[in-house]
């Protein structure tokens, strides 16, 4: 989930698809239209972050300079998981759309997206994107519906100066959920309203960290049972999870009083000074500062702690179902051209730089061969932030498993908020009936997806 995610940054597929054929292709039984298209798309950064909406326009007016056909209808926003679906079943939804990589599964089983298969061949640069991003965007024969524009893994997010204060190396963050619990004790020690760690448990992101704290401790939020899917958290690991966070919450008083907390709470109570960790992504960093005039020297980021997976998740963009081919072709320039596009990486770092935007913040990269190069290093020519202080996490999840999102995962998430929320609540929850209970409920989920 983009939680700004999900947040936000880097990109993929070639200039050379600038040019792209309005031609159809061979597979294609209809002919493109050869007069003027209009595509609507979303991904128009708010006027909050100002520097990535006027570059985002700028790139616009470049696009359609170069493209003088094809009109892009732009729209504000991402993917609100909260409206998605009734916008999507309303006919509301933009021609091309962002989503997280959570939903192209579900939107490829119940056909509400277009292939896009046979454009492919026109844009050279999709051999390069790391084959199991593709797959998340493919059908189980693989068709395929969408592209991945980035993605994410996560780890320890965590205040360098609280670390230091509190007699932690900053240098040697946690890497199991003990030395993170040790760590929040002396964290919190310092008094004066601090916690030692903080947790989601509102509007699906407790759903999420729950997934994602399992994931670190080798666990399954859901597997295959032959065609289907089953949930499979109900077990040690699970009751591991939950029983941290309760033990946390009410033994050691690590996490403090307030709780039912959603994405921007812990954001916000990092850029203030008063967390000591949570789990994130390297996104987080940049809304930390931005909005939140946080500091990119104050803050870390380790590995994930557990180290026997990290939830990886991440974006990108599908078209509704029936968009004509005329409009494919044309959402896929304007992807090639701004989103995707390996040739223009070392251009985007350099304008990101010169406008004070973050270059160098940990993330994954999305390319392979050439293009996954030419990215490290334009990254490294332009960075413009305490790389350093990132380094256990890009040296310390290199070797941890990257484990993808489970199925229907947004209607997951949200049933598994309700264990998070009362075991953060309620010191007296019964942990065992909570994961039964949510065991039965996400079942029902899986069961009506297949």
């Amino acid at each position: 989930m983009n939680r700004s995610t999900l947040g936000s940054a880097v990109r993929l597929l070639v200039i050379a698809a600038l040019a792209l054929s309005t031609a159809a292709c061979s597979d294609d039984p209809r002919p493109a239209a050869d007069g003027p298209v209009t595509i609507t798309v979303n991904g128009l950064p708010p006027g909050t972050e100002a520097v990535d909406r006027k570059k985002f326009l700028d790139d616009l007016a470049e696009f359609e300079k170069a493209n003088p056909t094809i009109k892009v209808d732009a729209r504000e926003g991402y993917m609100d998981p909260k409206t998605f679906t009734t916008k999507l079943a309303g006919g509301q939804l933009e021609d091309l759309f962002y989503v997280y990589f959570t939903d192209p599964g579900t939107l490829i089983g119940k056909r509400q997206v277009a292939e896009i298969t046979p454009y492919l061949n026109e844009i050279p640069a999709a051999s390069q994107i790391r084959p199991e991003l593709m797959k998340v965007f493919s059908s189980a024969d693989g068709k395929v519906y969408g592209i991945p524009w980035r993605n994410y893994s996560m780890g320890l997010l965590f205040n360098r100066n609280l670390f230091v204060r509190a007699g932690l190396d900053p240098n040697n963050p946690p890497r199991t959920w003990a030395e993170v619990r040790t760590a929040a004790q002396k964290i919190t020690a310092l008094g004066d309203g601090i916690v030692g760690y903080g947790d989601y448990s509102k509007s699906n992101t407790g759903g999420w960290h729950f997934t994602a704290e399992l994931y670190s401790l080798g666990g399954e939020v859901a597997i295959r049972a032959g065609e289907t899917w089953k949930a499979a958290f109900n077990d040690d690991k699970g009751r591991q999870v939950l029983r941290q966070l309760h033990d946390m919450r009410w033994t050691d008083k690590t996490m403090g009083e307030r709780q039912l907390l959603e994405y921007a709470d812990l954001i916000q109570m990092m850029a203030a000074g008063k967390l000591g960790m949570y789990i994130a992504t390297g996104d987080n960093l940049k809304t930390i500062v931005n909005q939140y005039k946080g500091n990119y020297t104050a803050y870390g980021l380790g590995p994930m702690p557990g180290g026997q997976g990290t939830l990886a998740g991440g974006d990108g963009f599908m078209f509704k179902a029936g968009t004509p081919p005329e409009k494919i072709r044309a959402g896929l320039k304007w992807l090639a051209f701004k989103f995707n596009n390996p040739d223009r990486i070392a251009h985007d770092y350099e304008y990101d730089a010169a406008n004070s935007n973050p270059v160098g913040l940990p993330e994954p990269n999305i390319w392979t061969g050439a293009a996954a190069k030419a990215r490290e290093e334009a990254s490294a020519k332009h960075a413009n932030v305490p790389v350093e202080n990132f380094k256990p996490f890009a040296e310390g999840n290199a070797g941890i498993p990257l484990k993808l999102e489970p199925p229907n995962a947004q209607q997951i998430y949200a049933v598994l908020d309700t264990a998070m929320q009362k075991v953060l609540t309620d010191q007296g929850a019964d942990i065992d009936a909570l994961l039964a209970d949510a065991e039965i409920q996400v079942n029902s989920i899986l069961a009506a997806a297949t």
